[in-house]
């Protein structure tokens, strides 16, 4: 059954099952036993491993935005977002529903706030540069771009194609308002890896750690990222760790990235996104 409260700061409907924040509760106090060099992101990333891979359950509540948590469907951004909410929350010390909502909902929406559907983050690019304005992450690859090359931002999916989205279709005016976040963005250098490097060892792509953010940086026209996990590095390469459309669930992909990436012509790099 679904549920609505109240949580965070400000009043505000959460979309969610009790199932949902028991887990929440249970990990939290569990993270509080782990020793101060243990990753965080990965304790709770593991807790997601078999989940079933759903898309859009940020779409299901009918009516105004809502902040949604749903423990038990995720999609790649639902996945990165509640892990790093967790660990948020974890860091603040805040082990309560209230806290991970908090936390979750300012690593969703601009600025923190819930204004209407065109809060909402909806690329990658909005996504990494509100959350690093409001100190919450950081972009590693701008810090240190070794084997980098520069991505220039060129995003206009949602406006060029609102039909594909329930909230834009027939609705012109929240459709201009997206375009000018889209405007925002566009023009913006950001550094990425390119997926010739995949292959390179540690050694090679040391500022990557187990536990960054990764968004992989797309060709295809409109978009910046097409998809999103958590880096994991075994035997000296790198892995994905996502909520998987192939797979059907969270997983930790036994394939290497290299390998991964090989399949997906449209995709060409990586931006890595460490939450602090």
């Amino acid at each position: 059954m679904i549920m609505m409260t109240f949580c965070a700061a400000k009043a505000q409907k959460v979309v969610y099952e009790k199932s949902d924040s028991i887990k929440v509760v249970t990990y939290l106090q569990e993270a509080a036993k782990l020793g101060k060099n243990e990753s965080r992101m990965m304790f709770f990333a593991k807790k997601f491993l078999g989940v079933p891979y759903v898309g859009a359950t940020l779409e299901k509540p009918i009516g105004e935005e809502q902040l949604v948590v749903n423990l038990r469907e995720l999609d790649c951004t639902t996945f990165v977002e509640t892990v790093a909410a967790l660990k948020i929350a974890d860091q603040r010390n805040e082990r309560t529903f209230a806290g991970f909502c908090k936390a979750l909902k300012q690593l969703r929406y601009r600025g923190g706030e819930i204004n209407g559907y065109e809060s909402r983050l909806h690329y990658f690019c909005m996504w990494t540069a509100d959350n690093e304005k409001m100190g919450l992450v950081e972009d590693v690859l701008a810090k240190n771009p070794k084997e980098c090359v520069t991505q220039t931002v060129a995003i206009n999916y949602m406006s060029t194609y609102p039909e594909k989205y329930r909230q834009l279709k027939d609705n012109p005016e929240l459709t201009k308002k997206i375009k000018r976040y889209e405007d925002e963005c566009n023009g913006k250098k950001l550094k990425y890896v390119p997926k010739a490097k995949f292959g390179y060892a540690y050694k090679r792509l040391s500022q990557i750690h187990t536990g960054d953010i990764l968004g992989i940086v797309t060709r295809k026209k409109g978009l910046d990222t097409t998809h999103l996990g958590i880096a994991v590095w075994q035997n000296g390469r790198l892995h994905l760790f996502n909520a998987s459309s192939v797979y059907k669930k969270v997983v930790l992909d036994s394939e290497t990235l290299a390998k991964y990436s090989s399949k997906h012509s449209l995709q060409i790099g990586i931006r890595a996104i460490r939450v602090k």
